[in-house]
């Protein structure tokens, strides 16, 4: 039996048929809990060594896109700047939209999945509650480094669905196993596991500036109907429809500040999509 040709067919029954290539490729890297219970071991990132866990934001619900923020990247974000504007009102409905607009954060951290180690190094991604669990479980010193290649220690992680949260979505637990254990018997696979890591952020597109402030401009200004809005996941809720904004026949003159009137109103009417360049809304993204 040529054990190689073997290797290959299964890879090619679990590869995922269909959509793009990057598509598969993250749904190959990516590693979700289903509900039962699985073992995990958080692997040392290779690309920061000293944190297993890396923080990225993005926006949710602007459109049918998922948007990861520029901030990301060390660059300017225009939906976060607008954001920070509407805050400067102090009316209730901009700092409601505000909200909206503002990066909600996901981590991402590299695993092996206990009895599916063939699969190599994947991606968990979860958020706030569970990276407070686990930064909790790190800092207690009765747990430490539960990372350690050869002394850190497999988690135990435990999901329920809808009918145990009493929500529509899937919640998990993570706690630590009594034992310390090393990474992997195998000093081979041991090496290729933290040389071979997915990059969360090669999974997500990156777009302009004006990209993203042509989005925001758009969901603003809805010609026929609200933008369905996205899941961020199972611990994210879907993000409200935003209130439309009325638009006018003229739009103010002048640098484009938001007033102190709540963003429906139409003292902040945009003018239509075909007409975004307007100094009145460009002027609010210059340094």
């Amino acid at each position: 039996m040529n054990l190689n040709l073997i290797q290959s067919k299964l890879n090619e029954i679990n590869t995922p048929k269909g959509g793009s290539q990057k598509a598969n490729e993250k749904a190959l890297s990516f590693w979700k809990p289903t509900i039962g219970k699985a073992l995990v071991r958080f692997v040392p990132s290779n690309q920061n060594p000293e944190n297993p866990f890396m923080e990225l934001y993005f926006h949710y619900g602007i459109g049918k896109r998922t948007i990861i923020s520029p901030t990301n990247f060390g660059e300017k974000d225009p939906i976060l700047e607008f954001s920070k504007e509407l805050r400067k009102t102090k009316e209730p409905e901009n700092w409601k939209l505000a909200k909206k607009l503002e990066p909600k954060m996901r981590v991402f951290a590299p695993v092996i999945i206990r009895g599916e180690e063939e699969k190599g190094v994947r991606l968990w991604e979860f958020g706030k509650e569970i990276y407070q669990a686990l930064l909790s479980l790190a800092a207690d010193e009765d747990v430490g480094d539960f990372t350690d290649i050869m002394e850190g220690r497999d988690m135990k992680v435990e999901t329920v669905g809808p009918e145990t949260t009493g929500t529509a979505y899937n919640k998990s637990t993570v706690l630590p196993a009594m034992k310390t254990t090393q990474l992997s018997t195998n000093n081979t696979e041991v090496e290729k596991w933290l040389a071979t890591q997915p990059d969360p952020t090669s999974f997500s597109k990156k777009y302009t500036f004006d990209e993203i402030k042509q989005f925001l401009v758009e969901f603003l200004n809805p010609e026929e109907e609200a933008p369905k809005t996205e899941s961020a996941g199972d611990e994210f809720l879907a993000l409200p429809k935003t209130q439309s904004v009325p638009k006018t026949e003229s739009t103010p003159k002048g640098p484009f500040t938001p007033t102190s009137a709540p963003i429906a109103n139409k003292a902040f009417a945009l003018k239509p999509k075909e007409n975004i360049a307007a100094d009145e809304f460009d002027d609010l993204f210059k340094d």
